[in-house]
């Protein structure tokens, strides 16, 4: 039985905004289902209504159970394996097994307690539990933020054996790898596709080209309809002076005839008014999902000749534990180094190095004193007001607000509180600032966490195109490969 939509309307109570109107959808449970739209959009709201979670106008129909991830776990402390019993309450133990080979998590997961478990093995440890439950269809948000390239490829490998699921994310490689639709989310309207996101964004922007070449025939016709307006209201007005000239004369002219001739005359400009006025509207139906892509501007500052980094076989020590392979490598002007390995290898290690944090390590390290704009993996820095966010971090409100209104926020987002936001927009907002601060090296560690796809671009385009220092941290292949001028894997 078909997951059924109809006539949906939703807005929060602290918003005039509608996130959904009117909208009718028909889901079939056998589907792997990518969702994507930019963020603040409505995909995570969609899968809260689909629960139950938030009051709504209209119809939600489904027989399915639904599960949802990232699983609430009640004792962290638990093994992992009781909180796959706590969330599949009837498997077996056989069952388990048979699914940690399909999901790649190794055996001796499953008796370490659960809060010990690394991002990955948690993710993999909770979908592994949801999907052994029976008659179940998955809610999936955004399983592989903070995975590693590697771990993303597993997953994705095994969400492709699965079916009956809807999955947010904005890894594009992950997404064509293990779904068979897309249902994106517009800024007007919501469309479901069979495909994957590549079929997606090609059929997307095969659309916009053919709705931008519409609006220009429709911008001529527009222009003609403006012109024959004026001319008929000219008409109008002179037919109508003429009947008055007549009446002031004292002519006997047929004032009734005159006055009909201008009566048609205005009703006839009228029309063509009223004509105009649907081409606009027409016009402005016809642009209503496709995205403008606005250009990002940074101004990073030049690492004098004198001045570079240099790395030589160096490792970090913690607890008299190597946790890092012997590391080397030499940054100058230009460069845009990806940090590339499995989680826990140490690349926010060497970060911390390269920011002067007191870390233990070996080997040879020369580095100068550059002026850095950091970006962690961690959003808690936002929190409280944009004001207070502003004066805590001494950037200019007129170019943050800026920036933030070129990356989607509408002007009620800026007034919200920065709680309120969703994880993409909150780690836009430490983008926005970093790029705020003109510095000589940016160091971002995986700031496309939560970061929709269309984002993604935006910032590919802006580093091209602005050649900053930078290091930073990114599972997203495809980002890594277009941007990165030295890839140093651990």
């Amino acid at each position: 039985m078909s997951i059924i939509i109809k006539n949906l309307s939703f807005a929060y109570d602290n918003s005039d905004r509608l996130i959904f109107d009117n909208v009718n959808l028909e889901i079939n449970p056998q589907w792997k289902l990518g969702l994507t739209g930019k963020n603040g959009q409505g995909k995570t709201t969609l899968l809260n209504i689909l629960q139950g979670k938030l009051e709504y106008t209209g119809t939600v129909f489904h027989q399915e159970d639904l599960a949802y991830f990232p699983y609430p776990v009640t004792n962290p402390d638990d093994y992992a394996i009781d909180v796959i019993r706590e969330i599949a309450k009837d498997c077996e133990d056989w069952q388990i097994y048979k699914e940690m080979d399909a999901i790649d998590l190794k055996d001796d997961v499953l008796y370490r307690p659960y809060s010990t478990l690394s991002e990955g093995e948690k993710t993999k440890t909770q979908l592994l539990g949801l999907f052994l439950k029976e008659h179940q269809f998955l809610l999936i948000d955004e399983p592989t933020n903070h995975l590693d390239l590697d771990s993303r490829h597993k997953l994705a490998d095994y969400l492709n054996k699965k079916s009956g699921f809807i999955l947010i994310s904005h890894d594009r490689q992950f997404l064509d790898r293990c779904v068979d639709h897309i249902l994106s989310i517009n800024n007007t309207t919501i469309d479901i596709i069979q495909g994957n996101f590549s079929t997606w964004w090609e059929n997307k922007q095969r659309q916009d080209q053919f709705e931008l070449t519409q609006n220009e025939k429709l911008k001529k016709d527009i222009k003609r309809v403006q012109e024959a307006s004026k001319r008929t209201a000219s008409w109008s007005d002179k037919v109508e002076a003429s009947k008055n000239g007549v009446k002031n004369s004292g002519s006997k002219v047929d004032k009734g005839f005159v006055g009909h001739k201008s009566a048609k005359m205005m009703q006839r400009s009228k029309n063509l008014q009223r004509r105009q006025q649907d081409m606009i509207q027409e016009k402005s139906e016809l642009l209503k999902n496709i995205d403008e892509i606005e250009t990002l501007k940074l101004s990073p500052l030049v690492i004098p000749n004198h001045k570079n980094m240099m790395l030589k076989d160096v490792r970090i020590k913690y607890d008299d534990r190597w946790v890092t392979p012997p590391i080397s490598f030499t940054f100058t002007q230009g460069e845009r180094i990806a940090l590339k390995g499995p989680n826990g290898s140490g690349k926010s290690s060497i970060i911390k190095l390269i920011m002067g944090d007191d870390i233990s390590y070996d080997g040879e390290v020369e580095m100068s004193k550059l002026s850095i704009s950091y970006v962690s993996q961690d959003v808690a820095e936002v929190s409280g007001t944009m004001d207070d966010y502003i004066h805590n971090y001494d950037i200019d409100k007129t170019q943050f607000f800026t920036l933030l209104r070129k990356l989607g926020f509408s002007r009620s987002d800026l007034a919200a509180e920065l709680n309120q936001l969703s994880m993409g927009q909150k780690k836009k907002i430490m983008i926005a600032r970093s790029l705020c601060e003109s510095c000589q090296l940016y160091i971002w560690d995986e700031p496309l966490n939560y970061i929709d796809v269309l984002t993604r671009m935006q910032i590919e385009t802006l580093i091209l195109s602005s050649k900053p220092n930078l290091i930073f941290v990114e599972h997203d292949d495809e980002f890594v490969k277009k941007i990165a001028t030295q890839i140093v894997s651990f």
